[in-house]
């Protein structure tokens, strides 16, 4: 069959999955000057170009993968993995890598370097994980591979996205008519005008006409200077054999875990909704992009993105994927993140990306059997508790104080702050694992859903759950039995009950079947 590089659907995906990667951006060049004070060069000499290199080499690819999968299964209707920089990582490598690193060494250029080193651990755990998460794949029912994505669309991308819009409705209302009248309601605009174009384009003269944006930052950002990549091999293997690496191994490996297994439920989500991509090739470009990064300066790693259903369903193929790659790569080597951030507001993306944390949501439902729906709302629980402890922290900070300040007796009064902390604590882990264990007592597999209970024990041992303590203010990992003790027993309980009862309920069955006539 022929295969089109250019869709219709593309241009509204690209304006999506653009705003998308373009607060990650934003929010690198703010974190790193207001948290790390790094200087301009820093940012937009060594870290953007890396960033760069990394987005483009892996929207090109899952640009190719999607052609591939276009020629070889004879469907025109693939759409390409959306990709882009991981937000958690992002966060955690900051705060819990390197700051402590700029603290005691008040060396910007070592936290930088100790960063490279991060960054390189949690790629080369993705790529690795991408030689056995096919069988992790085949063993975890969809629904809990599906709910945690779910639970995540829900909160940290819906709901976002839900306030900026009635936060200010004036600008926020009129293009999330036109996402809704589109999307929603299968209605073509005249002459087949995409909804996004028009959302992103009314959107932006709506806020400059309210008086909504600054002329004098708009000014100021139009620098174009060029920055481009370069390798920094050596500053990165400087730290990457040295104590730091062992040091903040901790935040590390969860973080590369993290990773892996939410590119690995994108995957599913892509398999539910059509496109069955390959575990192996999928997810090793995931982790080779974010060595890439490393590399060439940046310390962020990249990740196979959250909303393929989405982009499908605005009829998205390849080229919103080049199309990203290309334009953010501009921003990055010409120094205009800035500029485009004072033109457009994220408001005027603001419906798309809601939009797509809906049909995220929805497919949990859609792509699952309907038995299975309880198991889809128990994942929504660690993502519900994930998003109400960063509200709560973001709160507290703005107030100028912390939970460890107030203490948690005090926020106990108030709400048992102890377990919505320790839910939140790989809560991408606890939702799947959660979620399976349901679909196998829905499918009344009760020795399967005891043997989910003893892998929750097992991951709990090693505090990748629920294990947390405070430190300086903030909400940290804790690892190991001593601090998650009460979690390993209370999930060995679940399981010596699921297979006793579940033994003596099968013997029963047995029984009474044995006697009938």
């Amino acid at each position: 069959m022929q295969f089109s590089w250019w869709r219709k659907g593309d241009l509204d995906g690209f304006f999506g999955l653009f705003v998308d990667n373009l607060i990650q951006l934003i929010l690198i060049v703010v974190l790193c000057g207001a948290i790390l004070n790094m200087p301009g060069e820093m940012v937009f000499g060594r870290i953007l170009p890396g960033v760069a290199v990394s987005l483009l080499v892996g929207n090109l690819f899952y640009a190719y993968q999607a052609r591939a999968l276009t020629l070889t299964s004879g469907k025109a209707d693939v759409t390409a993995l959306p990709y882009g920089v991981n937000t958690v990582s992002l966060f955690a490598f900051i705060l819990f890598v390197m700051k402590p690193v700029l603290d005691q060494t008040h060396d910007v250029e070592l936290a930088w370097k100790v960063g490279l080193a991060a960054c390189l651990g949690s790629g080369l755990i993705e790529f690795g994980g991408a030689f056995v998460a096919a069988r992790v794949k085949q063993i975890t029912p969809r629904a809990a591979l599906l709910a945690t994505l779910a639970g995540i669309a829900i909160t940290f991308i819906s709901m976002d996205f839900c306030f900026r819009l009635f936060a200010d409705p004036l600008i926020g209302f009129i293009p999330l008519a036109f996402i809704l009248l589109q999307y929603i309601g299968h209605m073509s605009l005249p002459k087949d005008v995409p909804a996004g174009l028009v959302a992103v384009v009314l959107g932006t003269l709506l806020a400059w006409g309210l008086g909504r944006m600054d002329t004098a930052m708009l000014v100021n950002a139009m620098h174009v200077q060029l920055q481009l990549p370069r390798p920094f091999v050596a500053d990165l293997m400087e730290t990457t054999f040295s104590t730091y690496i062992i040091t903040y191994l901790p935040v590390i490996i969860p973080m590369g875990l993290f990773n892996l297994l939410g590119s690995l439920q994108n995957l599913e989500s892509a398999n539910a909704a059509g496109d069955h991509y390959p575990v192996k090739s999928s997810l090793a470009m995931n982790g080779l992009g974010t060595m890439a990064a490393a590399c060439f300066g940046s310390v962020f790693p990249t990740t196979i993105y959250i909303g393929h259903p989405g982009w499908k369903k605005m009829g998205a193929g390849a080229g919103y994927s080049i199309a990203n790659g290309v334009a953010i790569t501009l921003l990055c080597l010409l120094g205009l993140v800035g500029f485009v951030s004072a033109l457009v507001p994220v408001e005027a993306g603001a419906a798309i990306l809601l939009w797509i944390g809906i049909i995220i949501a929805a497919q949990a439902f859609e792509a699952t059997p309907k038995a299975h729906a309880p198991a889809v709302v128990v994942g929504f629980f660690p993502a519900l508790a994930a998003w109400g402890l960063m509200l709560l922290e973001g709160a507290l900070r703005a107030a100028g104080t912390n939970i460890e300040a107030v203490g948690i007796k005090a926020l106990t009064l108030q709400m048992p702050i102890a377990g919505l902390i320790a839910l939140e604590r790989g809560f991408i882990f606890t939702s799947m694992i959660l979620s399976a264990m349901t679909v196998c007592l829905i499918d009344k597999r009760y020795r399967a859903a005891a043997m989910w209970a003893v892998v929750a024990a097992v991951v709990s041992a090693t505090g990748l759950m629920h294990g947390y303590s405070l430190e300086n203010g903030a909400v940290i990992n804790a690892y190991g039995p001593a601090h998650t003790w009460p979690f390993v027993l209370g999930y060995g309980g679940i399981a010596a009950i699921f297979f006793g009862l579940g033994w003596w309920n099968n013997t029963l069955a047995k029984s009474n079947a044995d006697h009938l006539p």
